[in-house]
């Protein structure tokens, strides 16, 4: 009387006849299909010969059966289940792939070591005395040119100046002396239980 006919889709025509249905049959629960119909959900995935759908489901089934009741027989076996993360059983902090040793050139070797020394703060009296002694031997220079100078000749003269001390701690030393010339990269690596890649 108040709704068209187009209204009464499947969901709204079992709701119409829920009541009547729970006075002749009892609780609904009871007869709740959405259980059954979730596994029937499952039972169609097993599907793999769109010819003979009812054998693969049932050779599929049988052997999921088969392989579940054996494995409770068999110690530290692992259950037919969601499969578990690969890179849970690898060892972290590892090296993965492509090992390579590479030799940069001179020039990217001082860039780095000269970074390194200058966000040190036990080498920063030795860079304001080296920018000190450039300043007083070029005092009519510019501050660019002072810099530049100071970032060509500081490595050797910092490296003189720290083993002729012998009271220099052995940071310093090792710092003076500089990195290898040689170092290992890896294409890939694993930390965390993650794997990571790089591009280039």
């Amino acid at each position: 009387m108040y709704f068209p006919p187009t209204f009464f889709d499947i969901i709204v025509h079992l709701i119409v006849h829920l009541v009547r249905e729970i006075k002749c049959c009892g609780p609904v629960y009871l007869r709740w299909m959405y259980r059954v119909e979730r596994y029937m959900k499952i039972l169609k995935g097993y599907t793999k010969n769109l010819h003979h759908p009812e054998a693969s489901i049932v050779e599929r089934y049988i052997a999921e059966e088969a392989i579940e009741f054996c494995s409770g027989y068999i110690e530290k076996a692992k259950l037919v289940e969601l499969s578990k993360c690969r890179h849970n059983e690898r060892v972290g902090d590892k090296g993965l792939r492509g090992l390579h040793v590479i030799t940069p050139s001179v020039e990217d070797l001082q860039q780095a070591h000269l970074y390194v020394l200058n966000n040190n703060n036990e080498v920063l009296p030795y860079i304001l005395q080296h920018e000190g002694l450039v300043k007083e031997s070029n005092p009519k220079m510019s501050k660019n040119w002072v810099l530049k100078k100071h970032n060509k000749t500081f490595l050797d003269w910092f490296k003189e100046t720290i083993f002729a001390d012998d009271n220099a701690s052995e940071t310093l030393r090792k710092l003076a002396d500089g990195p290898k010339r040689n170092f290992i990269t890896w294409q890939g690596y694993d930390i965390n239980k993650y794997s990571f890649y790089t591009k280039a």
